[in-house]
């Protein structure tokens, strides 16, 4: 089972984790709307993988994936800064980088009940920077496929959102938003694919994708209105199943030439 576990962990991170180590380098515009999205997701990953360590849960190894994260997260708002032209979005990734400090601060600590609240609203602080930042790419591209990848890309972080107010709740945070949050959440990622799934910049690959993404979504619809207790682990690993595909299918928008 151990072994399982960390075979689908690996799997999982295959992909979403490019640039251990070093600035990622940017070398198109298409790719910064993909990397400035992916930063969005980061925010929502961070905060599911602090809250499986906080409910105790080992499995996919969240210690081990919000180190990385983290790592990740600290690469590509380096290599955007650098690859960054214009002033409104140097100014968008100065505030990112300023919402950024206290967190990896609160991050590296121990997880607690009482700082989750805090840790979560200052992730969606940075998320909403994050998807300021990634806006300006895209219409810096003055094309379809940059809106596409921004959609795209957005799916990601909602993935790993869903999840990661599941495990809050959980966990034993009460939050009197729960579930206004969830609902925005799950109608957006809805609607959203519903718009993908009609691009004319669709190979039959990204709709294959595209397929099984709204079957694994169909799970966390089940999940929403049911009053039944999910495990952790399951919410952990269909979110990632998701954030998979959803990764995939953003880079291969990305890859196309600009239409």
């Amino acid at each position: 089972m151990k072994r399982m576990r960390k075979l689908l962990f690996l799997v999982v991170s295959l992909g979403l984790f490019t640039s251990m180590g070093c600035a990622i380098e940017i070398k198109s515009l298409a790719q910064a709307v993909n990397e400035a999205g992916r930063q969005r997701m980061l925010t929502q990953r961070m905060l599911k993988d602090y809250t499986m360590i906080g409910i105790g849960d080992t499995f996919g190894n969240p210690k081990e994936d919000l180190k990385k994260v983290m790592e990740t997260f600290e690469d590509h708002l380096q290599g955007l800064t650098a690859f960054a032209k214009d002033e409104e979005t140097k100014k968008s990734l100065e505030e990112q980088r300023k919402l950024w400090e206290p967190i990896k601060k609160m991050l590296a600590e121990p997880p607690t009940k009482e700082k989750a609240t805090e840790l979560q609203e200052k992730l969606d602080q940075l998320l909403k920077a994050a998807d300021h930042t990634t806006k300006l790419f895209a219409k810096q591209t003055g094309k379809e496929s940059g809106e596409i990848i921004n959609i795209s890309g957005r799916q990601r972080m909602l993935s790993q959102r869903m999840a990661a107010l599941y495990m809050l709740k959980v966990w034993g945070i009460n939050d009197p938003k729960f579930k206004e949050k969830m609902d925005a959440a799950m109608k957006l990622f809805g609607d959203s694919l519903e718009r993908l799934r009609k691009s004319d910049l669709n190979t039959d690959q990204i709709n294959q994708l595209l397929d099984r993404v709204k079957k694994n979504f169909m799970f966390f619809q089940v999940m929403n209105k049911s009053q039944n207790r999910f495990i952790p682990s399951l919410i952990y690993k269909k979110s990632n199943d998701i954030l998979k595909d959803m990764n995939t299918v953003t880079g291969l928008y990305a890859a196309q030439k600009v239409k």
